[in-house]
């Protein structure tokens, strides 16, 4: 199930190759829900949708369909952390004429691959 939402565009970074076989790229949105309270949520574009935000510039609004993801990780000490991420499928600008960047027909399938290796 996707979730969606829409904020104004307030920070992107670089792509980063996490294992050889993942990439990620992170980006903050500022959610106005309380404009007293603005929150800043980090998301990330993971894979080929990477390069999804490059058309985008600090300040755009934009609407971001996305996954909730948890996982449950086991350090070799024996500690177990819990870490969430925001795995964004869509993302667009709002009141662009051209549909916007990033679309997809789907979420994107989970990785287990990845779950094995993320110590984050």
């Amino acid at each position: 199930m996707a979730i969606q939402i829409s904020g104004k565009l307030h920070a992107m970074f670089e792509a980063q190759q996490v294992t050889q076989r993942f990439r990620k790229r992170e980006f903050v949105v500022e959610i106005s829900d309380n404009p007293d309270y603005p929150q800043y949520v980090m998301f990330q574009l993971t894979g080929d949708r990477c390069e999804n935000i490059d058309g985008f510039n600090v300040g755009d609004t934009v609407n971001i369909e996305f996954n909730l993801r948890g996982r449950e990780w086991n350090s070799p000490q024996g500690e177990t952390k819990y870490f969430n991420s925001l795995d964004v499928w869509k993302i667009e600008k709002v009141g662009s004429n051209d549909g916007g960047f990033g679309g997809a027909d789907e979420p994107p399938p989970h990785d287990d691959e990845f779950l094995k290796d993320v110590p984050f």
